[in-house]
């Protein structure tokens, strides 16, 4: 069922971009070929939207330092979570705190 759709957006791409170059009106060449006008315009449409989804800008951001840690050689120790994520403790950190966040994290996200 793919392979259809791809065959029907080629089909339309080549009609839109043939009327485009023929000259003709869309009402001409519509007639000219039994389509309906509303149709064309739709799949028009279509193809303009889809060939501007396309392109969408991107802004990479630079990356974050984090400090490296290695077993043994830093204060800070490293919880590693779901998903990629971690985070850094200190020596001295609230316990209660670090249960609530822990909690929040790995329950709710």
């Amino acid at each position: 069922m793919r392979q259809r759709g791809e065959e029907l957006w080629a089909k339309w791409r080549g009609l839109v971009s043939e009327q485009g170059r023929s000259g003709q009106t869309v009402a001409a060449f519509c007639r000219e070929r039994g389509l309906r006008e509303s149709l064309f315009y739709d799949w028009k449409k279509r193809l303009r939207e889809g060939e501007e989804a396309k392109f969408v800008e991107v802004r990479v951001k630079e990356p974050v330092e984090r400090p490296h840690l290695t077993p043994g050689t830093g204060r800070a120790i490293e919880i590693r979570l779901h998903k990629g994520r971690s985070l850094l403790v200190e020596p001295g950190f609230d316990a209660h705190h670090l249960r609530a966040l822990l909690a929040a994290l790995e329950g709710g996200a």
